[in-house]
C-alpha cells in the first residue's frame, strides 16, 4: 500500500476569502489525500514552515487578492532555502493567463482558475506525486 498524499493547502496574505480552499481541501480529502489547511493570511514563510514540519508532498496555494507575482515567487525562494524542492508548489485562484505562464517558468506548478473542475486538481496531484517519489 502507497503511503497517503500529503498536501498542505494555504490562503496568503490579506486575502480574507477562503471558500475555494475550502472547497479543494474537502475535495483533496474525498480523494484519499490527507490535508493540512492552514487558515487565512498565512505569510510566505509560515507556508514553507508548515510545509516542512508537516513533512507535506505538496504545497497548493488559494490567491484571490492580485499578490500572487509576489507571494508564489517568495514561496519558491524559501523552499529552495529550506532545500524542499521535492515538493510541488501549485495554487489556484484569480490569475491572468500571461502571469500563469511567468509564475510556470519560475518553477510554479499547475495554477487553476475559478471553474475548474476539482477532478483536475486532485488527477494533476496524483500524477505528480507519482511522477516524483520522495522516500
Amino acid at each position: 500500500m502507497s503511503k497517503k498524499i500529503r498536501v498542505l493547502v494555504a490562503k496568503a496574505g490579506l486575502d480574507g476569502h477562503d471558500r475555494g480552499a475550502k472547497v479543494i481541501a474537502s475535495a483533496l480529502r474525498d480523494a484519499g489525500m490527507e490535508v493540512i489547511y492552514t487558515g487565512l493570511r498565512q505569510t510566505p514563510a509560515t507556508i514553507v514552515e508548515a510545509a516542512v514540519q508537516e513533512d507535506v508532498d505538496a504545497i497548493g496555494i488559494s490567491i484571490l487578492s492580485g499578490a500572487h507575482m509576489t507571494v508564489f515567487p517568495e514561496v519558491l525562494r524559501l523552499m529552495k532555502e529550506r532545500e524542499i524542492d521535492d515538493v510541488l508548489l501549485f495554487g489556484g485562484g484569480i490569475i491572468p493567463d500571461e502571469d500563469i505562464k511567468k509564475l510556470n517558468e519560475m518553477g510554479v506548478g499547475k495554477l487553476f482558475t475559478p471553474g475548474t473542475p476539482t477532478d483536475e486538481t486532485v488527477n494533476y496531484i496524483k500524477e505528480w506525486v507519482e511522477e516524483h517519489p520522495r522516500d
